[in-house]
């Protein structure tokens, strides 16, 4: 499938930032939908039309009457999903507005790519959904079982997008992103990652702090496999049915040998609820997308390193 016209919403995050660069690259028309509570202004391409607003005070049914903006929706083939409150932590310490965004959210913007007619909705999931599963690899026919809000809300967005599948007939596909890093991860912010909340503790001159024994393992993923599995998500000939696919590297590290990599004293203290592992089966995705992990973790955080003078 051919994409022409695009909407990106997140599309100012570091996720998303990287895909309106691919699309535009693909010559596609992209729109971006971003609030910047968490997105930046200087991480959007200046080719990219970009829609200030809020996907949680989104009305579906009359998207213009608020933010005026029906017609630059016409015509949309494809709407990727990006937008959310993420983090395990903070959703467990304050699950109300994660909840209003993750699950509400979503649910107006399936609404209104019904409303639109565009060809295919695709959902940016989470691994989170998993919890402590007890099979790694682990397939996509595993068990749910979050551990957050976080992470169930991420899990009903979606049952909602194969629910709009099977009730409404819009295509849908969820990718199940297991721990993203690379280009435009934040140093700053409520919402930092792993990677640069290190980084900037070393920058800082302050040691790493680690929750819990720091042996929990992580599937860390490219930032740049990402994107390319959302176009070929998106661009994929067959009705894809709300069907959800492992976007992860098919391998991991331990928090502390990610601490090891990029160096500085470590500091061990908050208990906190997550996972013990994640890991990715990526077959279906090997499969059905046609897609494959080129990341390299080790040789990418040696060049962010440099790029910080760390």
């Amino acid at each position: 499938m051919q994409i022409k016209k695009a909407i990106v919403t997140g599309g100012a995050g570091f996720i998303g930032s990287n895909l309106v660069d691919k699309l535009i690259d693909m010559d596609v028309e992209v729109h971006i939908i971003d609030n910047l509570s968490t997105g930046f202004k200087k991480n959007i391409n200046p080719k990219a039309h970009f829609h200030k607003m809020d996907i949680s005070e989104l009305n579906p049914d009359k998207p213009w009457s608020k933010f005026k903006l029906g017609h630059f929706f016409s015509d949309t083939d494809v709407i990727f999903h990006l937008a959310a409150l993420a983090r395990v932590q903070p959703s467990i310490e304050n699950p109300v507005p994660f909840d209003k965004v993750n699950i509400g959210g979503t649910l107006r913007m399936l609404k209104l790519a019904h409303n639109l007619g565009v060809k295919r909705f695709v959902y940016s999931a989470s691994s989170s959904c998993y919890g402590n599963n007890k099979k790694f690899p682990t397939p996509e026919t595993e068990t749910t079982n979050p551990l957050s809000p976080y992470g169930l809300q991420k899990y009903v967005g979606e049952q909602y997008c194969k629910m709009f599948s099977e009730v409404y007939g819009l295509d849908t596909v969820s990718l199940r992103y297991f721990n993203v890093y690379g280009e435009r991860m934040s140093l700053e912010g409520a919402y930092k990652l792993a990677i640069p909340i290190f980084a900037n503790q070393i920058l800082k001159g302050k040691p790493l702090t680690i929750n819990n024994d720091g042996k929990q393992r992580r599937d860390f993923t490219y930032v740049g496999d990402v994107v390319n599995a959302n176009i070929l998500a998106a661009t994929n000939p067959e009705d894809l049915k709300g069907e959800a696919f492992n976007i992860g590297n098919g391998d991991n590290y331990s928090v502390n040998e990610l601490a090891d990599m990029l160096g500085g004293e470590k500091s061990y203290g908050n208990k906190v609820v997550e996972p013990f592992q994640t890991l990715a089966d990526n077959s279906k995705a090997t499969l059905i997308l046609d897609w494959k992990p080129k990341g390299d973790l080790p040789s990418w955080i040696k060049k962010y390193k440099k790029e910080l003078g760390i």
